[in-house]
């Protein structure tokens, strides 16, 4: 595995580009001064991968809601109907997800950890930070597999087309306008809201950005804020913290849904994905496929990694032996969901330290970056740049 050493970029221009999250709690700095090297080869591989992959879930999908199975994915019954009805409707469109995925480099098999379909992190970072730092340091800020930004303006428009050619969009849309909301105070996820809020601006859309306490939620208006209704809804808020947290506004969801004045972004079938049990069935539907790894909702015969349902950063992940003993775990908020268990697969290495492969997939794959840190990747993990050499 090859890196080459970056001068970073300082707190003062992180902030002036937008990343004020740029140093962890123990001073750390979030954003490594490095980058991982990778071929034109290896970054068509993870080209390649996030598509079929993505192909490998929506199969998956069919085969869950035709099987009844979303209780196999722990997902809660107040959300069951919105998952049918978003799946069975065309118009409620897969903005973007990340595939967290190890192997990939010096000749390691790509294989699937999880997909963070609904409301994936490290966009800001991926999209826009590690093409500041390639041009910073004086390399062509062509070298990277990183085509986030304008996969995103693409994919808003089959907001409108429902279809790959977007060609038509302009004749289609009708003035219809997008919310943007975040929880107020979250300055990383404000950030990456009003980020989609701009690409979608560029795209051709109205859309304004809000914190979700300042918006109005009606089953007969919609969407209202600052006396506009709007047609869609972004929240950067997991359709399973609403569910838990907030349950009188998803029944005011649900309701605007079966009225067909809101659509919200990402849908909530992609709550189906965003499960770690998912990986359970993905294996039953293609098993040895290459590009997975054994799952079971039981414990597997050989090391495995034990995590939680909709676990984040690492919360209540653990690696145990073929005997079901804990080599390494990390505390968290997520101990009592359902688990499922997966064959352990060693990340990419280097002196040390692990890097795992993201892939962004917003309608086709359109971009990779990497996170740093130990076997368990946790909330102190660093985002690291790619170069292709």
């Amino acid at each position: 595995m090859e890196i080459v050493s970056l001068h970073p970029l300082d707190s003062r221009t992180l902030e002036e580009i937008g990343l004020g999250w740029h140093t962890d709690l123990d001073n750390s700095a979030y954003i490594a001064n490095e980058a991982v090297c990778i071929t034109q080869e290896e970054a068509e591989a993870f080209y390649n991968a996030g598509n079929e992959l993505y192909d490998m879930y929506i199969e998956a999908g069919e085969y869950v809601l035709e099987h009844n199975l979303l209780f196999e994915l722990d997902i809660p019954p107040s959300l069951h109907d919105m998952i049918y009805q978003s799946w069975e409707e065309d118009i409620h469109w897969h903005l973007y997800g990340r595939f967290d995925l190890s192997g990939g480099l010096d000749g390691k098999p790509i294989k699937l950890l999880e997909f963070n379909a609904d409301t994936p992190t490290m966009l800001y970072e991926s999209a826009l930070i590690q093409w500041a730092l390639l041009k910073a340091n004086g390399f062509d800020e062509s070298l990277q597999f990183n085509d986030i930004s304008q996969a995103l303006r693409e994919n808003f428009k089959r907001l409108i087309t429902l279809d790959s050619d977007t060609s038509t969009f302009e004749q289609l849309y009708e003035g219809w306008k997008i919310l943007f909301c975040s929880i107020k105070g979250n300055l990383e996820e404000e950030v990456t809201t009003r980020f989609l809020c701009q690409l979608a601006k560029e795209a051709g859309f109205e859309s304004e950005y809000a914190p979700i306490d300042a918006v109005s939620f009606s089953a007969q208006d919609g969407v209202v804020y600052e006396n506009r209704q709007y047609e869609f809804l972004f929240k950067l808020i997991p359709w399973e913290f609403i569910a838990i947290d907030e349950p009188e506004m998803l029944a005011l969801m649900r309701e605007m849904m079966a009225n067909k004045n809101t659509i919200f972004l990402n849908p909530a079938y992609t709550l189906m994905f965003q499960s770690k049990r998912m990986l359970k069935i993905l294996w039953d539907l293609f098993p040895r496929h290459p590009l997975l790894l054994e799952s079971s909702f039981n414990p597997l015969g050989c090391k495995q990694v034990s995590k939680p349902s909709f676990g984040r950063e690492g919360e209540n992940v653990e690696i145990l032996d073929a005997q079901g003993r804990v080599l390494s775990a990390k505390e968290g908020m997520y101990g009592v969901q359902k688990r499922v268990y997966q064959e352990f697969c060693e990340l990419n290495s280097h002196n040390g330290a692990h890097y795992q492969a993201n892939v962004f997939f917003a309608y086709e794959s359109c971009g990779l970056g990497f996170r740093k840190g130990g076997e368990i990747l946790d909330n102190y993990a660093k985002f690291v740049s790619h170069i292709l050499r």
